[in-house]
C-alpha cells in the first residue's frame, strides 16, 4: 500500500506543495512543530534515507537546501533545523523547521493544528521566496 506521502506525491490526497521537481517534492507538514515545517521527499518510495543510492542521496539534500533557503526568506527566524527522523511514515523524509529556540525542533512537544486558510497563506509563501 502506498504510503501518505506517495499518495501526496500522486495526488490522490491534497497536499501544501512548495516545491516539486521529476525526483522530489517538498509540501507543508499539517500539523508543524512551527508555522513553516516542511517535509521533503523523493517520490521514489523508500522507506530509509541511507537506502537512497549516493547519487539519489545527494541531488535530495540539494533539493532540501532550496527549499530551506525559501523557507528561512519566507518564515521570521533565525536558522532552519533539519532532522531526519523516519520512524512515523515508511517513506524517506526530510523535516526543515524554523527555529529561533533549540525546542522548536522537539519532536516530543505538542504540534501545532493550524487551519487550511493558514497553511496555504504559509505555502504561498514558500513558493514565492522560491
Amino acid at each position: 500500500m502506498a504510503t501518505i506521502f506517495t499518495r501526496i506525491i500522486n495526488r490522490e490526497i491534497p497536499g501544501h506543495i512548495v516545491a516539486e521537481d521529476d525526483r522530489f517534492i517538498a509540501f507543508l507538514d499539517i500539523m508543524p512543530l512551527v508555522m513553516g515545517h516542511t517535509l521533503v521527499v523523493p517520490k521514489q518510495e523508500v522507506d530509509y534515507i541511507f537506502d537512497l543510492d549516493d547519487d539519489t542521496l545527494a541531488a535530495l539534500n540539494l533539493f532540501a537546501k532550496r527549499v530551506a533557503i525559501a523557507v528561512k526568506k519566507a518564515v521570521p527566524c533565525k536558522r532552519i533545523g533539519i532532522a531526519v527522523i523516519g520512524l512515523e511514515v515508511p517513506h524517506t523524509h526530510i523535516h526543515l523547521v524554523p527555529m529561533n529556540a533549540m525546542g522548536d525542533i522537539n519532536f516530543t512537544q505538542p504540534k501545532l493544528k493550524p487551519t487550511q486558510e493558514a497553511l496555504a497563506a504559509v505555502a504561498e509563501k514558500i513558493r514565492k521566496a522560491l
